[in-house]
C-alpha cells in the first residue's frame, strides 16, 4: 500500500506541474498581427479632383486608342503570399517573414489593380481595359507589364522594384516597343531621424506603394510617346 500511495502521489504531483506549465503557456501574451494594405493613392497624394462627367469612363470612340492591359501581370512567385519577407545576412540570400506582419491582400492581386488605377488617373481618366472586354470594343494598343523584382535590399533599408513592359499595336503590324527600368525606394522617410533604426512594417507597406506609383508614372510616359 505504501508503494501504491507513493506512486499515486508522484502522478498527482506530475499532473499538477503539467497543469501549471500549461497555465503559464496560456497566460503568455500572443503578439498581435499587423495587417498591412497598400493605400489606394500613393503617400502624399490627395484624392483626385473630380470633373464634370468623370464619374464614368469615356466611350471607346472618345479616345484616340483603346488600350488593353494584357494579363496576367507577371511577377516573382514568392510575392503570391501574405508574408512580408525581410533579408537576413550580408548577402541577402536568406530571408525570413517580418514578425507579426501580413498583407491583407496578396501582392499578386493588389499590384495589378493599383498599377491600372494609377495609369488611369495619370492619363486623365482614359480607360485602360482588361479582359473580358465590353461587347463591341476592339483594342488598338496592347500593354504588357512584368515585375521582375520587388524586394527589400540586403541592407534592410530600401525596396528595389525592377520591371519590364512592352507596347504594341493590337494588329501586330509593328514589333512591340520594349522598355525596362529599376528603382530603389527608401523604407523610411528621407532625412528622418534615427535612420539606423529598423524600418517598420507600415513604412515598408508605404514603400511598396511608392514603388508602384513610380512604375505607373514611367509606363504612362511611354504610353503617351508616339509610336
Amino acid at each position: 500500500m505504501t508503494l501504491i500511495s507513493a506512486a499515486r502521489g508522484a502522478l498527482l504531483a506530475a499532473a499538477r506541474a503539467a497543469t501549471l506549465a500549461l497555465a503559464g503557456c496560456a497566460a503568455a501574451p500572443v503578439p498581435a498581427t499587423l495587417w498591412l494594405r497598400l493605400p489606394a493613392l500613393p503617400p502624399g497624394e490627395g484624392a483626385p479632383a473630380s470633373a464634370p462627367g468623370s464619374t464614368s469612363a469615356p466611350a471607346p470612340n472618345a479616345v484616340r486608342d483603346n488600350w488593353l492591359l494584357a494579363g496576367p501581370l507577371s511577377m516573382p512567385a514568392h510575392l503570391d503570399r501574405d508574408t512580408v519577407f525581410v533579408p537576413q545576412g550580408a548577402a541577402g540570400a536568406l530571408v525570413q517573414p517580418l514578425a507579426g506582419a501580413r498583407w491583407v491582400e496578396p501582392l499578386r492581386d493588389a499590384l495589378p489593380r493599383l498599377l491600372r488605377e494609377d495609369l488611369v488617373r495619370l492619363r486623365g481618366g482614359q480607360p485602360l481595359w482588361t479582359t473580358p472586354l465590353p461587347p463591341g470594343l476592339v483594342p488598338t494598343r496592347l500593354l504588357r507589364v512584368e515585375i521582375t523584382a520587388l524586394e527589400i535590399g540586403a541592407d534592410g533599408k530600401a525596396l528595389t522594384l525592377a520591371a519590364r513592359w512592352s507596347i504594341a499595336e493590337a494588329g501586330g503590324t509593328r514589333p512591340p516597343v520594349a522598355h525596362a527600368a529599376q528603382w530603389q525606394v527608401a523604407g523610411g522617410e528621407a532625412g528622418s531621424p534615427g535612420a539606423s533604426a529598423p524600418v517598420s512594417a507600415e513604412a515598408w507597406a508605404l514603400a511598396h506603394r511608392r514603388a508602384i506609383a513610380m512604375l505607373a508614372a514611367r509606363v504612362a510616359e511611354t504610353m503617351a510617346a508616339p509610336v
